[in-house]
């Protein structure tokens, strides 16, 4: 039986130039929607870098078991708050790296194949980056993880391409996160380190946000992925 194709999700979508050559694809957390990280373009974005396609999708709406099932935008259902090994629902997750995977094959259509497109997500928007980049077969540009952990850690390391690790990874996390403790993204950071990532790692005195420091440290590492696909 053929497979469908997900459904395309809703976007916002800003550019900083005509004719962008690359796009950043990013995805917000748990309640949020696309508009949660589109005023970090202009904190972000530096004048010698190339046109850049930001697309930020707004997860689908699904219950949440951790919220007494409310229903809001999420990647999956979080399922156990203080079990971070059986906190994500992994049928919501493989929905959501499918439709990611959309996104990806609609900016190839557009013109910008997957090794100029970085994907990057806060929090459970972080968990989604990390699980479909593991699984990719053509590399992304570069991976972006924030605040975040490694869902169904045990199956994505089982299930790891052989060009995983090639993809660049920026990881940052608070330190006094109470979302997501900060050890959980250290351990989801030693883990990929042992299926050969190298991974650039910042650590802040904050709790579950991004801060101004960060924001500069991710700008010095996307500028180094555009200059080496110069």
């Amino acid at each position: 039986m053929d497979t469908v194709a997900p459904a395309l999700l809703q976007t916002v979508e800003l550019e900083t130039r005509p004719l962008p050559s690359w796009s950043v694809l990013w995805l917000h957390g748990l309640g949020a929607d696309g508009n949660d990280f589109a005023p970090i373009v202009p904190e972000l974005v530096r004048k010698d870098w190339p046109a850049l396609r930001f697309v930020f999708p707004h997860a689908p709406v699904r219950a949440v078991t951790i919220n007494n099932g409310l229903r809001m935008r999420a990647w999956y259902d979080i399922r156990d708050f203080q079990d971070l090994a059986n906190r994500a629902d992994e049928t919501g997750v493989d929905e959501s790296v499918q439709q990611v995977e959309a996104l990806i094959a609609r900016e190839a259509e557009r013109g910008i194949p997957a090794e100029r497109v970085l994907l990057a997500g806060f929090s459970q928007g972080g968990a989604i980056t990390l699980a479909t980049a593991l699984r990719r077969k053509q590399a992304l540009g570069g991976l972006i993880a924030l605040s975040t952990y490694l869902p169904m850690a045990d199956r994505l390391m089982r299930e790891a391409t052989a060009i995983a690790h090639t993809q660049p990874l920026f990881m940052a996390h608070g330190q006094h996160d109470p979302v997501v403790p900060y050890r959980g993204g250290e351990m989801a950071a030693a883990r990929l380190r042992t299926l050969g990532f190298k991974i650039d790692w910042h650590a802040y005195p904050m709790a579950h946000q991004v801060c101004a420091e960060e924001i500069a440290a991710l700008g010095d590492w996307m500028s180094q992925r555009f200059a080496a696909k110069t």
